[in-house]
């Protein structure tokens, strides 16, 4: 360690400690890119997502605004993730919560844009105070190891699943049973799922021969590839917008930063009444509170940056970086921003410090202006990369013990929930409702740790919403 400490030096590499996590600056630079490029796609999906629905006094927000707020709220988060709490975890607004907020507090509850932000910036608030108060920590250093290990297992599934869909290699049947097939009617059919296809065995090959930036290799190659058969064989039409280079510079102007601190803190209790807000700030709150705890618990083992209990160094600076984004991301009508299980592609390019979401904090910042370089990647080229980080992060399960029930089970649910029902949240809600209930079961209530009893209770209120709303609401 001493010798790792002195061979730090100045500059980049003392204050990032890259060369005491045995990285290097171009390593750094290259795990970025690679990042910004398997998470880009949010910077257009996002401002889909919260265009979907107008509210009840018909205000639908814009693209271009949504977009320019989408990439500032994430370049400023990264960039204090990085230079703050030293970690190569990227931030942005957060997929499900983006969807929450558009299709449940807006189209459901019929709250209007400001108000609905104002719910993500209160909820973001009161997590930064449990961190601040070490209650979030507490409970991350309650959580067994097993759990923890499970924790990232399924979120290696989740982001294998999301690459599959993403690329089109696995889609909706709209039937009953089975609710998933492979491509088109159970084939694969078209040029974009060929292109998938290349990236995923380039970067497969790229990989199991040693060569650094394998997964940027094969995004940028599988991109270049589709804008070669865009333009050859489909008429520029096959990728819609992702691979055709148009206009590659766009100076937003003033009215695309009008969004910012435009919410309304409060507003929501007097629409919806105070006990409904309360479970929607609740609702919302939870989901974020567990999403990023395990993330960071995945991602910090994907970097072998854990230590021997599992707990990650420093979890209280990424917590509160987390916590002040979902704040930020309310307060510039982006969605809760938060930490991002897509950083494992750049992590598995040999990213271990905060360098790397530097690189990601400033390409986001870039991406205000240069939108249309952003969008050039089109889903099939950078959904190989997920599949392969799926692969990385699910190694993992060796280390559970399967053969103690009492954690295995826990961990076979954490597992198998977050792809199956699209949520990191319900398979870690899962997983601790099923490890103390099997401890009570047995007897066993001495073993389970003050704060795993009041994440449990959590969740299980977490799981009946529906229940309370209906009958206390």
């Amino acid at each position: 360690m001493s010798q790792a400490v002195t061979t730090r030096g100045k500059g980049l590499d003392g204050y990032f400690r890259i060369t005491e996590r045995g990285s290097t600056v171009r390593t750094e630079v290259v795990a970025g890119l690679t990042t910004f490029m398997t998470m880009a796609y949010i910077l257009f999906l996002n401002p889909i997502i919260l265009n979907t629905l107008p509210d009840r006094n018909g205000l639908q927000l814009s693209i271009p605004q949504l977009l320019t707020v989408t990439a500032l709220a994430a370049a400023i988060s990264t960039l204090a993730m990085g230079l703050y709490a030293n970690y190569p975890f990227a931030i942005a607004a957060g997929l499900g919560l983006n969807a929450v907020v558009t299709f449940q507090l807006v189209g459901a509850y019929q709250l209007t844009w400001p108000e609905a932000m104002g719910v993500v910036v209160l909820e973001g608030i009161i997590i930064l105070i449990l961190v601040l108060t070490k209650f979030r920590q507490a409970v991350m250093d309650a959580v067994p190891l097993p759990l923890k290990l499970a924790i990232g297992a399924g979120i290696g599934l989740f982001i294998t699943i999301i690459g599959f869909v993403d690329a089109g290699f696995v889609t909706s049947t709209t039937l009953p049973a089975p609710p998933l097939q492979l491509g088109t009617n159970n084939e694969l059919r078209g040029w974009p799922i060929l292109i998938f296809i290349v990236g995923l065995l380039l970067i497969i090959w790229l990989y199991t021969r040693g060569v650094k930036g394998s997964l940027l290799i094969g995004i940028l190659s599988a991109t270049v590839l589709a804008i070669i058969v865009n333009e050859l064989f489909l008429d520029g039409t096959g990728f819609g917008t992702a691979a055709n280079l148009g206009n590659p510079v766009d100076i937003p102007d003033a009215d695309n930063f009008s969004l910012i601190g435009d919410f309304s803190l409060f507003g929501a209790f007097g629409q919806m009444g105070f006990i409904a807000a309360i479970l929607a700030v609740f609702t919302l709150m939870l989901s974020d509170f567990f999403d990023t705890m395990g993330t960071a618990i995945g991602l910090g083992r994907e970097a072998n940056l854990l230590d021997a209990s599992g707990r990650l160094p420093d979890t209280d600076k990424v917590l509160t970086v987390d916590s002040a984004a979902a704040a930020l991301g309310g307060a510039f009508s982006a969605s809760s921003n938060t930490t991002y299980i897509e950083s494992a592609s750049g992590i598995a390019d040999g990213g271990r410090t905060g360098l790397t979401a530097v690189v990601v904090g400033v390409l986001f910042a870039l991406s205000i202006f240069l939108s249309p370089l952003a969008e050039i990647v089109p889903l099939q080229a950078a959904a190989p990369a997920l599949v392969m980080v799926g692969f990385l992060m699910l190694s993992t399960v060796r280390e559970i013990p399967w053969d103690d029930l009492e954690l295995a089970i826990p961990a076979f649910l954490t597992i198998v929930l977050m792809p199956f029902t699209y949520s990191i949240t319900n398979g870690i809600g899962a997983g601790f409702v099923a490890f103390t209930f099997i401890k009570v079961a047995r007897g066993k209530t001495d073993e389970v740790h003050p704060m795993m009893w009041v994440a449990t209770i959590a969740f299980v209120l977490y799981f009946g919403i529906f229940y309370v709303r209906h009958y206390f609401t």
